[in-house]
């Protein structure tokens, strides 16, 4: 990536696209799973890119793409998200089998359970405060180790490592009250039977 970056610097078009076609994707999550809207999310990725372009030649050599890319991500969320009033509603995630961790060659019960649990982990994030579930989506989703995540929120990395352990108990919670809530799919399936 280090090359990249000096590619960047340099201003050669490949780089950019290099750049975009390995983190759009994880970028566009990102946005996605902290505004919970797609359109939110499309447009400012689209910022994100934006501000690449425009900057490229002023990245520091020892640049962190990654970190910096995801930091002018949840700058721009955090900016939209003070001057502008979100929609609340649900966000809901494409059933692209892939995207969820199905295997191309699982069975119909292997794909819907795969589906459920997806379902179930993104409506406990979703339920998470904001600060909770950016601090997960660094960690657990984009695999930032905790010292770059908590250099890109701006937190010393004990006050990171205790925000992540009181985010994961906060899903743990949200995933047992969900559970519990949820009803039982093999008891329907026996009361019907009978």
């Amino acid at each position: 990536m280090d090359d990249l970056v000096t590619r960047l610097r340099r201003g050669e078009a490949w780089a950019f696209d290099r750049a975009y076609e390995t983190f759009h994707v994880r970028i566009y999550s990102f946005l996605l799973r902290l505004s919970r809207r797609r359109d939110v999310a499309e447009d400012l990725a689209q910022e994100v890119w934006l501000k690449l372009a425009r900057h490229a030649k002023d990245l520091r050599e020892d640049t962190h793409l990654s970190a910096w890319l995801f930091t002018v991500a949840r700058n721009a969320f955090l900016s939209h998200r003070r001057w502008s009033v979100l929609d609340v509603s649900r966000l809901v995630i494409g059933s692209d089998d892939e995207a969820e961790g199905v295997s191309p060659d699982a069975g119909p019960d292997e794909t819907h359970e795969a589906r459920e649990t997806a379902a179930r982990l993104e409506r406990a994030l979703g339920r998470l405060p904001l600060a909770s579930r950016e601090v997960l989506l660094l960690v657990a989703v984009e695999g930032f180790e905790p010292a770059e995540a908590a250099e890109m929120l701006g937190f010393k990395p004990e006050a990171l490592r205790q925000r992540l352990s009181r985010a994961r108990t906060q899903l743990a919670e949200t995933l047992s009250v969900q559970n519990r809530a949820a009803p039982n799919p093999a008891r329907r399936t026996l009361e019907e039977k009978t």
